[in-house]
């Protein structure tokens, strides 16, 4: 048996004490991830468009009210000048309008709970060797052995297994010995988790952050502190899309 998992969006709102109004929480919660991902608080056609708004002077208005209530506060003489000073109380760093964590839904005999029978078709893909979820280990080896995955797990494009070693992704729920599903590539969105090379001899599995003009891999795991390098010292080779769980 095991479990297997998609890095899908799911959506839901989380509610503090601070007594937020939906769109005021929707607000905080994008403004928070966009200042988190990029460094820069959103422009205010940004904010618009991800709240369905049809101007921008509901925006102001909720701004307005979240300053007021302590959430954000303005910064003078810079652009996008917003600073999120706090958030409510069991929120998560997501909204129902921004990416989500990557969370498990449990596959059974390849069909994920709640979804069609039709999901029973599996791909034969390469199990490539172990990758580091923790200190970089030697660069991806060759073909290990082929693994049934799910289709219901992939879409377009060349994927790939790996094994995963060490502990440092344990906080997205990522464990050691788990298998992940890669999709080839050499392209990722900030926050997106990749199989990263390092200097063309170690690969690792992290999030990615680009600050400025530098690289940062991102543990998930707080005794892991993030690594930063230059942007000719690190390769994409492919993002996270699933993850499988054997139960001996």
């Amino acid at each position: 048996m095991f479990t297997a998992r998609s890095d899908s969006p799911r959506g839901g709102q989380i509610k503090g004490p601070a007594m937020l109004t939906r769109k005021q929480h929707e607000l905080l919660m994008f403004i928070h991830e966009r200042i988190k991902e990029t460094g820069v608080s959103p422009s205010f056609d940004e904010m618009k468009e991800a709240l369905d708004l049809a101007s921008k002077s509901g925006i102001h208005r909720l701004i307005t009210a979240l300053e007021e209530r302590g959430f954000i506060r303005r910064l003078a003489h810079r652009a996008r000048a917003l600073e999120v000073t706090k958030l409510p109380e069991q929120a998560s760093a997501s909204s129902g309008r921004t990416r989500q964590p990557f969370r498990p839904d449990v596959i059974n005999g390849g069909v994920r709970a709640g979804a069609p029978e039709a999901a029973n078709d599996t791909r034969e893909l390469p199990l490539l060797g172990k990758i580091a979820a923790g200190t970089p280990i030697a660069a991806i080896q060759h073909e290990r052995e082929r693994m049934p995955v799910p289709e219901s797990m992939l879409g377009s494009g060349d994927h790939y297994v790996l094994e995963i070693e060490g502990d440092s992704m344990i906080e997205a729920g990522i464990l050691d010995g788990d298998l992940v599903v890669i999709r080839r590539g050499d392209t990722a969105n900030n926050g997106e988790i990749v199989v990263a090379l390092v200097e063309g001899e170690e690969a690792t599995l992290k999030r990615l952050r680009r600050r400025g003009g530098s690289v940062a891999l991102e543990p998930a795991n707080r005794n892991y502190e993030t690594r930063i390098f230059g942007p000719d010292q690190v390769a994409v080779q492919g993002k996270l899309v699933g993850l499988m769980r054997r139960y001996h």
